[in-house]
């Protein structure tokens, strides 16, 4: 029988799920691991991916600045205010630029000072799926055995044409592979994916969707596209080149992606907000308490239940 709530929401949310696992209040600690991406220092490209900013994806992780325990405390300062009254954990969370990009000495250094923080409940570690090899697997496998360990990969979009435009700089078959091998060692991955995308039809990032929910991952981000300052893809918004998707279309896109995805799929993030010194549009995204209200109404409104639209023949 389909599951149609998760704790008052109709989709499987990550705060059910960390509720469900650890049993209190977890939040992100956004850490800097110091490294940067094969698509910046001209191994693949340089400038990164076309909507990336300056930041690598990682404009709120505290920067690098004494030790992993020194960044640590002042990720918690910036979230204390939300956590008084609660026994809290916390999820060592690397975001910024190509986390395993690193040599695996220095990879096994940063990421078993982290987990040894003894507040730390689980390590993220936002990747490549072309920056996993095999020794860096085996290590993400032992660190696995002492804390849980989640691996993000930024698929985006399934279609070629999209891929090469946004300049992600692998294919498909990359990332499934790196799939394959995270599952073959108990680490199934968090995908993410971008509604809105240049060039792409409503059917395009449905396919998408559907691709994902065939996938053995853990969960999924959901991102709308935004236009930031000092991107390439600002250059290309403001020559009237990049649509963007208003408030009502992004959400009537969600919704039926939503029901597409797996109830077992978790859904880790619904929508975006970007800095919004950078943030050029759209604009409706710096709004993030409205964004998430008008979300929850449509899906309630139109009985947006994850899971209704998915078979095993989505595909």
């Amino acid at each position: 029988m389909l599951q149609t709530d998760w704790n008052g929401k109709p989709y499987h949310s990550l705060d059910y799920e960390l509720k469900k696992i650890f049993g209190k209040k977890v939040y992100k600690l956004a850490l800097d691991g110091g490294m940067t991406c094969p698509n910046r220092d001209g191994t693949l490209g340089r400038g990164g991916c076309i909507f990336c900013s300056a930041g690598g994806s990682g404009d709120f992780a505290e920067k690098q600045a004494g030790s992993l325990r020194e960044q640590a405390d002042l990720a918690k300062a910036r979230v204390s205010r939300k956590i008084s009254g609660y026994d809290a954990a916390y999820i060592a969370y690397f975001q910024s630029y190509t986390n395993t990009y690193a040599p695996l000495s220095y990879l096994k250094q940063l990421f078993s000072e982290a987990i040894s923080l003894p507040e730390i409940c689980a390590l993220s570690i936002g990747t490549r799926p072309d920056c996993l090899p095999d020794e860096t697997v085996e290590l993400l496998s032992r660190l696995n055995k002492e804390k849980p360990v989640w691996i993000e990969l930024g698929l985006q979009t399934i279609h070629e044409n999209t891929a090469n435009y946004i300049r992600r700089g692998y294919c498909l078959d990359i990332f499934e592979d790196a799939v394959y091998r995270l599952n073959s060692i108990g680490i199934k991955p968090i995908v993410h994916m971008i509604i809105g995308l240049p060039n792409e039809t409503e059917s395009m990032m449905l396919d998408t969707a559907r691709f994902i929910s065939h996938c053995n991952i853990a969960g999924v981000k959901l991102q709308l596209l935004h236009i930031l300052k000092n991107t390439d893809l600002a250059e290309e918004y403001f020559n009237g080149s990049v649509d963007i998707l208003s408030l009502t279309q992004y959400i009537e896109i969600l919704g039926k992606i939503i029901k597409i995805l797996p109830p077992d799929c978790v859904i880790h993030r619904l929508t975006g907000d970007g800095p919004k010194n950078l943030l050029i549009a759209p604009l409706w995204s710096s709004n993030k308490k409205n964004v998430i209200n008008t979300i929850n109404k449509y899906f309630k409104d139109n009985n947006i239940i994850q899971g209704s639209d998915y078979t095993a023949d989505n595909v």
